[in-house]
């Protein structure tokens, strides 16, 4: 075994799944909450990092501010809020080393399936390894896998596609050695990954055009801390933890804004844009979308990079559909064509949960999709487990961040009870009343196709979506985690007495 320091024990008090942002976060609460606690975290892929080590594309950055998205007990210590992947990539490796926490990383471990024994109040993880499986017993499950199906992506229904003679590409599966270098580029696709790919490939590229259905709500920024006076007067571990506190408010009342007064937040977002658009560039129809802002996600685009692209005339967009993809480009329903040398299907990705792993409780087969989310982070009638799911308008380290100090929270408990095992139930007289409310407040396709895929959430709680983080926090640290929740005595919480 790997990263252990030669422990063989298959055994630990917490597993953590998934070794990407959310899995190194809780590894930190976990360690610095429950010091006397074993942990591992279980890595399917040879690195850690998740989605920042999966996307290879150029230009892969964040959609949100790093001074949210990074670790609260370490803060981003850069000026610019939007980071390119390989930064982050670097900042969660340096926290792990920092922590320590590197060392509890079992790289090339896969979760296939997971199984709860009520006889013995303990998880049972089948674990492919180097093609063997293994089997890990752990009391605690943390999911720390996010939601994106990093084998299979979402697939759209493009008419010959397959008769193309050019090159193919979807940004999940970014070949190491694409040649883009004057070569003629069509991006299908309008969301945060196509925007970022057409101002790095119009660099080089020949022409670059971004080929949308309907436009999506672009927001330019600069990419630069507007608070960078404040380091001057203050200590930097004062600034940092006040910087954090300025963009959680100003983006929540962002939001906000937006939800109270789409019109108006249409008017100022088209201000935004229109007045960094080429002339021979219209607003209507290319940016122009057809829902609220907010109704989907929202764009970021760092010092407006992608209007610069468009103003030096080596980038178009393209808002029409597709009526056939030809050897030489794509033919748009309007007649129009384009051609291409390289076509990227920047059209979504598919979503999941638990990393696409099975799971069981006595050996009976869990349907997720059947289940509601207790809080927003246990799955009813699954016990001892935790799913770690961020927020759609907001940072999603902010949500890993409240569940994992409600795990913590949740495992004092247990121990200071002579409690084994929680599991969120729901009552059958409460069942019938309950009406069902989307878990992520989003229009986008690639949620609403996966919603058969996802937990349930309802019009009240405790099974109501999250809202936001401080709500969240607050009831990580303070609110009500018995209603809900049917506890199970037992003599020892602790599967494994940590070794010095």
């Amino acid at each position: 075994m790997n990263g252990l320091n030669g422990i063989d024990q298959n055994h630990f008090d917490i597993i953590i799944v998934g070794a990407g942002i959310s899995g190194i976060n809780a590894a930190y609460r976990v360690q610095d909450q429950l010091p006397g606690y074993t942990y591992t975290i279980l890595e399917a892929r040879t690195d850690l990092g998740g989605t920042w080590d999966l996307f290879k594309y150029p230009g892969i950055r964040s959609d949100s501010d790093l001074f949210t998205f990074g670790f609260q007990f370490n803060p981003w210590s850069r000026d610019n809020p939007i980071a390119e992947g390989s930064a982050i990539k670097e900042y969660v490796r340096d926290t792990a080393a920092k922590y320590g926490i590197d060392k509890h990383i079992l790289y090339n471990h896969r979760l296939s399936s997971a199984d709860w024994s009520s006889d013995e109040n303990t998880w049972s993880l089948s674990v492919n390894h180097n093609d063997s499986e293994q089997t890990y017993t752990a009391r605690y499950v943390i999911f720390g896998t996010g939601y994106y199906n990093y084998e299979d992506p979402l697939k759209a229904d493009i008419p010959g596609l397959d008769a193309f003679q050019g090159q193919i590409v979807h940004p999940q599966f970014w070949p190491e050695n694409l040649q883009y270098k004057d070569k003629k580029i069509v991006i299908i696709g309008s969301g945060a990954t196509a925007i970022t790919l057409l101002p790095n490939l119009a660099d080089h590229a020949d022409r670059v055009t971004m080929l949308q259905r309907s436009p999506t709500y672009i927001l330019s920024v600069p990419n630069r801390s507007a608070s960078r006076w404040l380091s001057y007067l203050l200590p930097n571990s004062v600034y940092r933890k006040l910087q954090r506190m300025i963009w959680i408010y100003t983006t929540r009342i962002f939001f906000l804004f937006c939800q109270r007064f789409p019109n108006f937040s249409r008017w100022l977002l088209k201000l935004n844009v229109r007045k960094q658009l080429p002339n021979h560039i219209p607003y209507d129809p290319h940016f122009k979308p057809r829902y609220n802002p907010w109704d989907q996600r929202l764009c970021v685009c760092p010092d407006g990079d992608l209007f610069r692209s468009l103003r030096q005339g080596k980038a178009d967009v393209k808002t029409d559909t597709i009526r056939e993809v030809t050897r030489n480009g794509i033919v748009l329903n309007s007649g129009e064509e384009l051609e291409a040398d390289i076509i990227i299907t920047a059209t979504g990705l598919r979503l999941q949960i638990a990393g696409g792993s099975a799971l069981y409780v006595d050996g009976n087969k869990l349907d997720i999709g059947d289940k509601y989310l207790w809080n927003g982070v246990m799955l009813q009638d699954l016990p001892n487990a935790s799913f770690i799911i961020g927020y759609t308008n907001a940072s999603w380290t902010l949500g890993s961040d409240a569940t994992a100090q409600f795990i913590c929270r949740l495992l004092k408990k247990l121990e200071s009870q002579k409690l084994v095992a929680a599991i969120p139930r729901l009552k059958e007289k409460d069942a019938a009343t309950l009406q069902d409310r989307p878990l992520l407040n989003l229009q986008s396709t690639y949620v609403s196709v996966a919603q058969r895929m996802l937990p349930k959430a309802a019009d009240r709680g405790p099974w109501q979506p999250r809202d936001h983080y401080m709500k969240d926090l607050k009831f990580a640290r303070s609110g009500d985690i018995d209603t809900g929740l049917e506890f199970v005595q037992g003599p020892n919480l602790r599967l494994r007495p940590k070794m010095s």
